[in-house]
């Protein structure tokens, strides 16, 4: 990784992390710990409405992260209970953080090469429902990343674990003098939270 983004994961890795989250974290925590005792492979799909935002933010944030932590049997997708884009502010946030992205089309729903890692294969990242057939279909544990999608969404077919682990929408702060400290803010939650739920893995 580059040494922007190794300071990042430094930063987000000291991050507080209060009691109420931890409990919220609780059960994803299990899965994955259940999993590793198997020898299984772990498959992770974000929800969230219009998988533009916090649901993007899970998947490349839990990919990454697996990686810092030497987990090479995780895979994440993500998804949405429609498709629309991936925000841009999202993309800027990540650049900012060290990932290195490149845009590899140009249509409405742009689709995204996001580079963590020289030696590692990008995340692709671009809008798509949570079923699309990009995704798993089936032994995946589902990832509910917002209250709208948790509450609209109560079955998720194919997946093992319907986990809902919720966050504000960082849309709220679009085209205010905000909106990079909010996205920053949102981002930085929920690497934290995920690189908490790696560190605690035995």
């Amino acid at each position: 990784m580059n040494q922007r983004l190794e300071q990042t994961i430094k930063n987000i890795s000291s991050l507080p992390i209060s009691e109420e989250r931890k409990e919220i974290l609780k059960p994803l925590l299990s899965y994955l710990q259940k999993k590793r005792n198997n020898d299984e492979s772990i498959r992770i799909n974000y929800i969230c409405t219009h998988n533009s935002r916090r649901s993007h933010l899970g998947q490349i944030w839990m990919q990454t992260l697996a990686s810092h932590f030497n987990i090479d049997t995780i895979t994440t997708y993500s998804g949405g209970t429609e498709a629309t884009a991936m925000a841009k502010p999202i993309v800027e946030t990540l650049k900012n953080q060290g990932f290195e992205i490149q845009q590899l089309s140009q249509e409405q729903n742009p689709v995204y090469a996001i580079k963590y890692d020289l030696e590692s294969l990008p995340v692709i990242g671009f809008s798509k429902k949570y079923d699309n057939e990009f995704n798993p279909n089936s032994g995946f544990a589902a990832i509910m990343t917002c209250s709208e999608a948790d509450g609209g969404c109560p079955f998720v077919a194919g997946s093992e674990i319907r986990v809902p682990i919720t966050y504000e929408d960082p849309k709220i702060s679009d085209n205010t003098d905000k909106q990079s400290e909010v996205y920053l803010t949102r981002s930085n939650q929920i690497a934290s939270e995920m690189y908490y739920v790696l560190s605690q893995l035995n």
